[in-house]
């Protein structure tokens, strides 16, 4: 496979696009091509509230989304925000290093610093936070795969 860029400073910002040239569509063109819609489906931030202010939040940032009182709360290491979706918009919209845990909960699992295993669920704690979140028994085999994927990629 080769690969070019082509630069064009006339270009406007907007304008950027890629073109995948391909004698047939093969899984390796079809990998390609859900990598990049993957790009450009996922935002890097989102906007959360906070007493009548507006932050943006890096993705990244994230520890975890939650429902609480019929609002979606995005919680950082040391603040809450509400945000403007519903978890079920949230898991459509983020990435694959978020995951739903429990039936309020989707976690980001870039985040996750301890796992405690117990009969009933799995508690987790995130680096540099106090914060913690319980995985139901229902998702805990999906979590634990996903987390040896990503160890072994």
């Amino acid at each position: 496979m080769k690969i070019k860029i082509e630069l064009n400073p006339d270009m406007e910002d907007d304008d950027t696009s890629v073109t995948i040239h391909a004698k047939a569509v093969t899984s390796e063109v079809e990998q390609i091509y859900r990598q990049l819609q993957g790009i450009s489906e996922h935002p890097d931030q989102i906007e959360g509230k906070k007493d009548n202010v507006s932050y943006y939040l890096s993705m990244n940032e994230i520890l975890f989304f939650e429902t609480e009182d019929k609002q979606v709360i995005a919680h950082t290491a040391k603040d809450a925000f509400t945000v403007d979706y519903k978890l079920y918009e949230l898991e459509n919209l983020l990435n694959n290093q978020f995951m739903r845990v429990s039936k309020s909960t989707i976690l980001n699992l870039n985040q996750i610093y301890a796992l405690t295993r117990s009969i009933s669920n799995c508690k987790i704690n995130f680096r540099d936070s106090y914060k913690t979140v319980y995985v139901s028994r229902h998702y805990y085999h999906n979590l634990n795969d996903r987390l040896n994927e990503r160890r072994s990629s």
